[in-house]
């Protein structure tokens, strides 16, 4: 089965999607049945290359290239953190703060999956912004300067808000309704449906210099269903 992907935009050097979550970047090292974005973009459009990736269950905007050249151009931009990447997550608790930098090197967990804090990792710095708050979790911005794998999840856990959703640096496999919801009435014989059953955070827009006509430009992912839901529960039930 194909996966649903959203082409934001495409040209001669480039194509820009909207990868919805729980669709691979890249093939699975051990299943290559399993469908991922790249593989649907080269059954597409033919030649593509990675330029960078998203987790499995992150939704949002990504870049591919489309040729050789655009693609050297891109990991460069990329590889000297030209490139601004934001998101927004759902984490959990009050931030207290409207603005933080947090610069918390992190390395590989030697004993399982992840990263871990720790001196001896790589640098990393993440940019957070509220937008808004409510009574059990906080809408970010975060501008990831450096792009580090699961740097977003490493960094707002290690500042004591966890993504609202997120079982491996966190302690939440999904989001459901009556956990917020006062006299929640579920029906005999069912079972509660989650709003969000995946890592609460969206890649909202991507900032870079066009490989060919080297022009700033900006492209953008509106929330999937799942992340928009989340907040429309939050403003209704934990308004602060």
């Amino acid at each position: 089965m194909k996966p649903n992907i959203n082409i934001i935009f495409e040209d001669q050097d480039i194509i820009v999607i909207n990868k919805p979550s729980g669709l691979l970047t890249i093939p699975d090292r051990y299943n290559h049945l399993l469908p991922s974005a790249i593989s649907y973009l080269k059954s597409k459009f033919g030649e593509c290359f990675v330029v960078h990736r998203l987790d499995k269950d992150t939704s949002g905007v990504m870049v591919f290239a489309k040729n050789a050249d655009a693609h050297r151009k891109l990991n460069l931009q990329f590889d000297n953190q030209q490139v601004k990447k934001i998101y927004h997550a759902i984490v959990q608790g009050i931030l207290q703060k409207d603005e933080l930098e947090v610069d918390i090197p992190l390395i590989q967990n030697p004993n399982g999956v992840g990263v871990l804090p720790s001196i001896r990792g790589k640098e990393c710095l993440s940019i957070i912004k509220v937008i808004e708050r409510f009574k059990v979790a906080t809408l970010v911005e975060v501008n990831l300067v450096t792009g580090r794998q699961h740097q977003l999840r490493a960094h707002v856990a290690a500042i004591g808000h966890p993504l609202l959703v997120d079982d491996l640096y966190g302690e939440n496999s999904a989001f459901l309704l009556s956990s917020i919801k006062r006299r929640y009435n579920l029906k005999k014989n069912t079972d509660e449906k989650p709003i969000i059953s995946r890592i609460s955070m969206h890649s909202c827009s991507i900032e870079f210099i066009h490989p060919s006509i080297n022009q700033t430009v900006k492209f953008e992912a509106a929330y999937p269903k799942d992340f928009g839901a989340t907040l429309e529960v939050l403003r209704k039930y934990a308004k602060l």
